[in-house]
């Protein structure tokens, strides 16, 4: 029995006590941190960060490109996390629309999406898939010897079958290949849910290093590890740019807090040394670097957003060559801040996305005066509306308003009074001195609407002292990048002989300077014969070396225009089309705008006739709703309802 009972005992020891300092780790954290320790650095902006905790994707993050080696071929990934409901409405339309654009293909054609099954993707099927979705994942995909790819389809198939394992999950994709670069890569939409339904959730350790080593374990398989002369010649390629270069990134590394970089060890890698050496000296020479010694550099604070900078311009002045065509033209590269000094104004040459990851997208424009210009434009800007060869300007940044002037001038003891600013006007024989002050009061209520004035009653506002300081100081911050306005559709030679008011017979109507050289000379013998169309019409005379342009001109020619359209109009929809007189209130329902030569005109719809009246940005919103406006000449003021309510 003894025996029995002794064969029955077992020993239950006690839960250890606690100790002091940090408690023991997870197992899944202990095995993540050693292979974390074993495998390929992480990338990011510190090195040894802890290991993504949430997210698909964690493991196969740290594992991925393990047997990769310093030979191994070179894939860049650029990725963009999207919350769909910050972004903007159209955002995934412009997106998609502007992957599959016109000449990214090898022959110069337009793009055309893939998925995995398909050779051409609906893409509007793909979004109305996405429409419930929380967020949105963008891709761009770039290897460093895609034109040596044979199939850059199958390779980014791949791919994302690779991702497909290392997620867990079916994955909803489409893809662009653009080949309108020195580099070809590819765009990638992938859908935020899974195939059950889920929101996809990748962990940053994969989207930053992760899917990147799958790219790089392709390539090198498809065309095997980099020789010891491919990559010789690799690095010797960035010694001379004057841009950002891996090289550069390697410097800032060895140099660390210090910035001082030391090349008199004798390191095995003796031939990247020497290119180390090579690229201080280029450094050196454009006032970058500071030699300390023998082998011994001193590298300048901000140098990477220095040649970060100094690439972003080097890549405008291509793209303005490129657009230009061996056209000569001084060029000017403007900044996102502070460039507005002066207007530009010109035709659209060439444009494009400076940041094809954000949208961000740019413009060329041949000036008026004889120059170039790159602009760079919002990302919330639909650069499809805004068609080669057509008119555009960039207002002056910065510029007090005539009309903050004027409510200055105006207001007494730190009051505008709108009935006292009316009879001013009419007392200064002002030829429509409503609307006038039609303007005035609209630019209070925005002001209002910001903060900067107050209204008081009796058609009364009250101004600060330091109003034109203020008005300044908001607008500067509302057009920290430069706004883009479309002043013409046309190509001037269509403006010539258009019927409508044109851009052209705005410029002869305020005789503003245009340079005789570039494209300003073009916009010069446009204008001559423009005259010479006026003539024909009447609506011009010629009197020695001056023109007497017809009185109201610019209101004659939209007119015409309005009238053969709205008879046009009056045919497709079976109502009565009712011309504004000057002054007139026209009221009906939002239904669309159309472009005319005379510009954009909104239709107002009252159920048995139809109104054209000018069309302005702020009643987009306003579509398919009840809307009064009033025409004065070139002015208009929008109302919402029938009667005369808030005006917007």
């Amino acid at each position: 029995m003894a025996g029995h009972d002794d064969d029955r005992f077992r020993v239950k020891p006690a839960a250890p006590r606690p100790r002091a300092g940090p408690g023991p780790q997870r197992f899944i954290a202990q095995v993540l941190k050693k292979i974390s320790k074993a495998g390929a650095k992480r990338s990011g902006k510190q090195e040894g960060r802890p290991a993504s905790t949430f997210g698909r994707g964690r493991i196969a993050a740290v594992v991925a490109g393990r047997r990769l080696g310093p030979n191994a071929r070179r894939v860049v990934i650029k990725s963009r996390f999207v919350v769909l409901k910050r972004a903007a409405v159209k955002s995934v339309a412009v997106h998609l629309r502007y992957i599959e654009r016109d000449g990214v293909t090898r022959d110069g054609r337009k793009g055309r999406a893939y998925g995995a099954d398909t050779n051409e993707a609906d893409l509007k099927s793909f979004q109305e898939r996405g429409q419930g979705d929380r967020h949105q994942f963008r891709f761009i995909v770039a290897p460093e010897d895609g034109l040596e790819l044979d199939d850059l389809k199958e390779f980014t198939r791949q791919l994302m079958r690779r991702v497909e394992v290392d997620l867990e999950t079916r994955l909803d994709w489409v893809a662009v290949d653009h080949w309108d670069t020195d580099n070809p890569h590819t765009h990638i939409v992938l859908s935020g849910r899974t195939a059950s339904g889920e929101d996809l959730v990748i962990a940053p350790d994969y989207m930053a290093h992760g899917m990147r080593m799958r790219a790089s374990e392709i390539a090198t398989e498809w065309l095997g590890p980099r020789s010891e002369l491919e990559i010789r010649q690799s690095l010797m390629r960035e010694v001379d740019q004057q841009r950002l270069t891996g090289l550069d990134r390697a410097l800032i590394r060895q140099a660390g807090r210090e910035v001082r970089i030391d090349l008199t060890g004798h390191s095995p890698a003796r031939q990247r040394q020497n290119i180390l050496r090579a690229r201080l000296q280029r450094l050196e020479g454009i006032g970058l670097a500071e030699r300390a010694g023998a082998n011994r550099w001193k590298l300048r604070p901000g140098m990477a957003a220095t040649l970060k900078t100094m690439g972003e311009r080097e890549d405008a002045l291509e793209a303005m060559r490129r657009a230009l065509k061996g056209q000569q033209r001084e060029l000017v590269v403007h900044g996102a801040e502070g460039t507005g000094a002066v207007p530009v104004i010109g035709r659209i040459v060439g444009k494009g996305l400076t940041d094809e990851l954000n949208d961000r997208g740019y413009l060329v424009i041949d000036g008026i005066d004889g120059r170039a210009h790159h602009l760079q434009v919002p990302a919330q800007v639909d650069l499809s509306q805004l068609p080669l060869h057509a008119i555009v300007e960039a207002p002056q940044q910065g510029r007090v308003k005539d009309v903050d002037r004027t409510i200055v001038v105006v207001s007494e003891n730190g009051i505008y009074d709108a009935i006292n600013h009316l009879n001013r006007l009419r007392h200064a024989g002002d030829g429509d001195p409503q609307a006038t002050l039609d303007v005035h009061v609209r630019r209070l209520e925005a002001l209002r609407r910001v903060g900067l004035v107050e209204r008081v009653p009796k058609g009364k506002w009250r101004i600060p002292a330091d109003l034109i300081q203020r008005t300044q100081q908001h607008d500067a911050r509302k057009t920290a990048v430069r706004v883009i306005e479309l002043r013409s559709h046309l190509a001037i030679e269509q403006q010539v002989r258009a019927i409508g008011a044109t851009w052209l017979d705005r410029k002869l109507v305020t005789d503003a300077g245009v340079a005789r050289r570039g494209f300003g000379a073009q916009v010069c013998d446009a204008m001559q014969s423009r005259v010479d169309f006026l003539c024909e019409q009447g609506l011009a005379e010629r009197r020695g070396d001056r023109v007497a342009l017809a009185r109201n001109l610019l209101v004659t020619l939209r007119d015409r225009e309005l009238a053969a359209a709205g008879k046009s109009l009056q045919h497709q929809t079976g109502k009565t089309y009712r011309p504004l007189l000057d002054g007139q209130q026209a009221n009906g329902i939002y239904q669309r705008s159309i472009q005319f030569v005379s510009g954009r005109f909104a239709m107002l719809d009252d159920g048995v006739g139809f109104s054209l009246v000018p069309w302005r940005p702020v009643i987009e919103q306003r579509l398919a709703q009840h809307l009064s406006a009033v025409v004065r000449g070139a002015s208009v003021t929008w109302s919402v309802g029938r009667q005369r309510g808030p005006s917007i």
